[in-house]
């Protein structure tokens, strides 16, 4: 088919009905982009709280320091953490792009109406929503499970203690130290040894 189309008259007149359908139409057109920018703005300002309640507050909090966990189990931590912040900061921007609209200059050559460039932003903007809000929960997510890896990883051993004695050799951890004697936690329960009496002394990773 070539030219320009024509428009024709429908088999039949437009009913009450039909020109109702066709108001409400229009009006979800025209309120359609705020309607997007407003829920956008309450999931940020409602989402912002709740991570701003878990990290500031101390809501979830878990070991303070997590150089006491198993190296492996706090290089998880540490990898737990990079990726929250990476979702988190991909959350807010989405969520700002949702909000506030591109950054990015409208194009000025073959400009669309304004009809159509509304209601394509508006899908654009409820898409950034969607992403942004499964962004910022993958991040709550993150969080929780970085706090409880410190909670329930497993603690680093302590260094253990070989030594030297006349009756041969003890390894253990130090439970204490008294009056030159050693206490050592060992597989056989609490050891002591005298000190002074003592052949050698070293560090060892395990017994």
């Amino acid at each position: 088919m070539t030219g320009d189309p024509r428009l024709s008259p429908g088999p039949a007149p437009a009913t009450p009905g039909d020109l109702r359908a066709a108001q409400e139409r229009d009006r979800l057109l025209r309120t359609e982009l705020p309607r997007v920018r407003e829920a956008a703005l309450a999931w940020r300002n409602g989402l912002g709280v709740l991570l701003a309640g878990l990290v500031g507050f101390g809501l979830v909090k878990g070991r303070s320091d997590i150089g006491q966990l198993a190296s492996g189990w706090a290089a998880a931590v540490g990898l737990l953490l990079l990726a929250a912040l990476i979702a988190g900061t991909a959350g807010a921007l989405l969520l700002v792009r949702a909000a506030h609209g591109s950054p990015l200059r409208a194009p000025a050559r073959n400009p669309q109406p304004a009809r159509i460039a509304d209601h394509l932003e508006a899908l654009a903007a409820a898409g950034a929503l969607r992403r942004g809000v499964l962004a910022t929960v993958g991040c709550t997510l993150l969080l929780v499970a970085a706090v409880g890896t410190t909670w329930y990883g497993p603690a680093r051993e302590k260094p253990s203690i070989l030594v030297q004695t006349p009756a041969g050799p003890v390894c253990g951890t130090v439970v204490r130290l008294d009056r030159g004697v050693l206490v050592l936690k060992t597989a056989g329960g609490e050891q002591r040894v005298n000190m002074r009496t003592a052949k050698g002394l070293a560090s060892v990773d395990t017994c």
